[in-house]
């Protein structure tokens, strides 16, 4: 069992994903915003964290950006999920530091596979 940060600014988004993962076995936390998930990482010091992009404010990839540059977090990978499905976008997520990348609306058991492969 994971403990798993969810940061999105959709609560439906919140929801699914964190039913999925509970259905996994897995513990979740969660955060609306770039700015409180990077707090709850650095706090929780979560296995894993998923990342929406577009959120008010700090959004996915300045988040991951600066998760994966402080030596705090640096360790915890990053995957993105996100409705952004260009490859651009993909390509830019990875160059901030995201370890994978998933397009909205995740199919649970890739999302599964992702995060196992993370915690491998």
């Amino acid at each position: 069992m994971a403990k798993i940060l969810i940061v999105d600014d959709s609560p439906t988004e919140l929801h699914v994903l964190g039913k999925i993962l509970h259905h996994a076995g897995h513990e979740t936390l969660t955060a609306n915003d770039g700015e409180s998930g990077i707090a709850m990482a650095k706090a929780q010091k979560p296995d894993v964290v998923l990342m929406d992009v577009v959120m008010p404010g700090l959004n996915g990839f300045q988040a991951t950006r600066k998760l994966s540059r402080d030596p705090e977090t640096q360790q915890i990978p990053v995957l993105m999920v996100t409705t952004k499905d260009q490859d651009t976008d993909r390509e830019w997520g990875l160059r901030q530091g995201a370890k994978g990348y998933l397009v909205k609306p995740v199919d649970g058991h890739e999302l599964i596979d992702k995060i196992n492969e993370l915690l491998g």
